[in-house]
């Protein structure tokens, strides 16, 4: 291959990476318990385990794959089929109040514990975000405690 075309496909890679950095983050949820791989592929290494629910940030699709980041950090591959579109989200600080409404002065309906996972029930809506626990409960999370939405 020539030098100026290798240039103009590096150049045009380069011009999807950035566009698709712009764009906004693409969080999914995992349909079952799914090993993550260091590569798209079955003969690849299974680098770690995550739980039916987790929540996990779409970064890049390629065939039947799917490269994901988990909320600590963890980048690796799991199979496409494996991603949900219901949406939950996990709380990373070590506690958080769920709210009545979406106002810090709202009554506490309950704590949630850290990893615990919750069903969104609506977008963002400022600092705030409308979840709901595995027992019905429903509330406001304040954003701030949680990852994946």
């Amino acid at each position: 291959m020539r030098l100026p075309a290798l240039c103009l496909r590096l150049a045009l890679c380069m011009s999807a990476f950035c566009i698709g950095a712009a764009q906004a983050l693409d969080y999914r949820s995992l349909n079952d318990n799914t090993p993550v791989f260091d590569a798209g592929s079955r003969q690849a290494s299974a680098q770690f385990i995550l739980l039916k629910g987790t929540p996990v940030e779409l970064i890049v699709t390629l065939d039947r794959w799917a490269k994901i980041r988990e909320a600590s950090g963890g980048i690796g591959w799991v199979e496409r089929s494996l991603l949900a579109e219901r949406s939950q989200i996990i709380v990373t600080a070590a506690s958080a109040e769920v709210r009545q409404t979406a106002a810090g002065d709202a009554p506490v309906v309950f704590t949630a514990r850290k990893d615990l996972l919750l069903d969104v029930i609506d977008k963002p809506a400022g600092s705030w975000i409308k979840v709901r626990h595995r027992d019905g409960r429903t509330g406001f999370i304040e954003l701030k405690a949680v990852w994946g939405a």
